[in-house]
This record gives C-alpha cells, sequence and structure tokens, in this order.
C-alpha cells in the first residue's frame, strides 16, 4: 500500500488507531494498519512517547518480546481532540477549495464547448 501523509495525519492516524486498540500491537502491526513503512512508524511512535502523549509498556512474560501495550496518557488524549478539531478544519478548508477550482473549471468547460465547434478532423 503506497499512502503519502504528511506528519499531522500520520499522527492523527496513530493516536487514533492506538485509543481504539484494546490488544498488544507490535510496530509493526501499526505500520501494515497504517500502510506506512516500519521505519516511519517507530519514528512517530517514539516521537509521541517522548513528547508524552503515548506510554508504551513492554509485557516481560510475553512470548512475543515486540508486543507492547500502547496507550495514551491524559495529555495524548487532549493532544488527539485538538488535532482532530485541526484536521476537520484543514479537510473543509481543502474541500471548499476543491469546490471552487471544480466550478471554476466547469465553467471554463462550458464557456470553451459553446463558442467553439468540436475539432472532427
Amino acid at each position: 500500500m503506497n499512502k503519502y501523509f504528511d506528519e499531522d495525519d500520520i499522527r492523527i492516524r496513530l493516536l487514533k488507531h492506538i485509543s481504539a486498540s484494546t490488544s498488544h500491537l507490535t510496530q509493526r502491526d501499526f505500520a501494515a494498519h497504517l500502510g506506512l513503512s516500519l521505519g516511519k512508524t517507530h519514528y512517530c511512535l517514539t516521537e509521541l512517547i517522548k513528547k508524552g502523549y503515548v506510554k508504551a509498556t513492554r509485557f516481560k512474560n510475553s512470548r512475543n518480546k515486540a508486543a507492547y501495550s500502547y496507550m495514551l496518557t491524559p495529555q495524548g488524549i487532549e493532544e488527539k481532540s485538538l488535532m482532530q478539531v485541526q484536521f476537520l478544519r484543514r479537510k473543509k478548508s481543502e474541500y471548499q477549495r476543491l469546490e471552487q477550482e471544480i466550478a471554476r473549471l466547469t465553467q471554463e468547460l462550458d464557456a470553451h464547448n459553446t463558442t467553439e465547434p468540436p475539432d472532427r478532423s
């Protein structure tokens, strides 16, 4: 899966996935679910942990030594909410710009089609 996201999109997707997850996941699990490289996932999770938004706990008795329990901290829950509001505003703005561009292009095509006969050579 080849998806391109900016860092804010990745952070919000990780925070949402962590908050919805009830099982112990590896970074490989996160990477596969989000369609990201393992390295990018590791970097983003590490940054979220450094900022205090996520707490990671290793399971000492687990057979899967790569499995961690990732939990949002109270600060992470607050950050996730703020990021969701910002994300929604940004997407609404993008949507409005696209609507305007589509309207402009439609007008241009309509004007072009009424002034020139089709080229049938």
